[in-house]
């Protein structure tokens, strides 16, 4: 870990719990996070915000788990990058696989660019997730495809301050398969050659547990996680802790 890249640790809730479930997390979990130089974010379903936002006691921050491709207008069903800065919501993810690798949504490359270059102008910070999935990775795809993914964002970003980037393998990505420290780690720092900014915040996401943190967090090119399930349980407090 490089002393200049701040580490990162976001909790993705997913489509999951009632708002009182989501609340009783906050109060058993969120709350009794304790951590000073770092970046802690929770995104929980869009609908649950404002009271979750509401609930957090510490220095946890919100994020939404996706964000429309225009402001105000004629879009029905999408909430626009006003109605998050509305809220004073700082935080977006944008390109995780479940979004790009849905058939019924299948968002792309350029799609998923242009959304983020407009919530990066208009003041708002994305996670940006990338990833290959297993039949890629064993074809040894897996630079090209993550160069096709970076690149429509590479090639219009101008303030890099606002994104951190989630490499989330999507073989892993709820399997309990975990890349091995040294693969992860690999892919990091061919990542980060692909990017300006050397001080651009790489994330790893993919079945990361209180067990597996300590030693993922521990690789150079690794600045913190994306976490799944394990944010959804008491586990999260072990991993933030691991990044302390």
């Amino acid at each position: 870990m490089q002393a200049q890249r701040k580490r990162f640790i976001g909790g993705n809730w997913k489509s999951n719990n009632t708002l009182a479930k989501s609340l009783e997390l906050v109060d058993s979990v969120v709350n009794k996070l304790e951590f000073d130089n770092l970046d802690v974010v929770v995104s929980p379903v869009s609908l649950h915000i404002v009271p979750i936002q509401q609930a957090i006691k510490n220095n946890v921050q919100v994020a939404l788990q996706n964000i429309g491709h225009k402001g105000f207008g004629a879009f029905t069903g999408e909430l626009s990058f006003e109605h998050v800065k509305d809220l004073k919501i700082n935080w977006v993810i944008l390109g995780h696989s479940e979004r790009r690798r849905t058939p019924e949504i299948s968002e792309s490359e350029e799609f998923i660019a242009n959304k983020a270059v407009l919530a990066i102008n208009n003041g708002l910070s994305v996670i940006f997730c990338i990833g290959e999935t297993i039949q890629e990775m064993e074809a040894k795809e897996t630079q090209a495809v993550l160069e096709k993914q970076l690149k429509p964002l590479v090639d219009q970003v101008k303030d890099w301050s606002k994104v951190v980037i989630a490499y989330e393998p999507v073989w892993a990505i709820g399997t309990g398969k975990t890349a091995t420290p040294e693969y992860a780690e690999e892919i990091h720092a061919n990542i980060r050659k692909l990017l300006p900014d050397q001080s651009i915040r790489i994330l790893y996401g993919g079945s990361v547990t209180k067990d597996n943190a300590a030693v993922l967090i521990g690789q150079p090119n690794i600045d913190g996680f994306l976490v799944g399930g394990a944010s959804l349980k008491e586990d999260f407090i072990h991993i933030v802790n691991a990044c302390k």
